[in-house]
């Protein structure tokens, strides 16, 4: 079973949508599930001020996505770069062992679109 907060943010996912002039975009996929994730950033002095996702996949990539992004907004990048998979999870109140793998996937995306970001700003990743 879900965690009340999973279904909350199935329902009311925040910050879905994509930010068209993105620092630092990340996608990932699962192709065993199908989910698929895409994170965008944008960075303001080594701070993320704004943050989207967009997500094809179950209630739980969803819920992990917009938790990411709730986690990660107004963190620096390198604070971040720390949100674990667990982190993610935990946030959620948990996840069912079989849905585990969508927080592997939100994490991933960020820590992707922070990869993204210093690559585009010619920093060594």
């Amino acid at each position: 079973m879900y965690s009340e907060k999973v279904l909350e943010l199935f329902r009311n996912p925040k910050n879905v949508g994509e930010i068209p002039d993105a620092d630092g975009v990340g996608t990932v996929g699962n192709p065993v599930c199908g989910d698929m994730m895409t994170i965008y950033l944008k960075v303001e002095d080594d701070k993320i001020v704004d943050i989207k996702f967009k997500t094809f996949g179950c209630g739980a990539a969803i819920a992990t996505s917009s938790m990411t992004t709730e986690l990660a907004k107004g963190k620096t990048l390198e604070e971040a770069m720390k949100i674990t998979r667990a982190d993610v999870a935990d946030e959620l109140g948990g996840l069912p062992p079989i849905k585990m793998h969508c927080s592997n996937l939100a994490a991933d995306a960020l820590h992707e679109a922070i990869k993204d970001y210093r690559r585009k700003r010619g920093e060594k990743v």
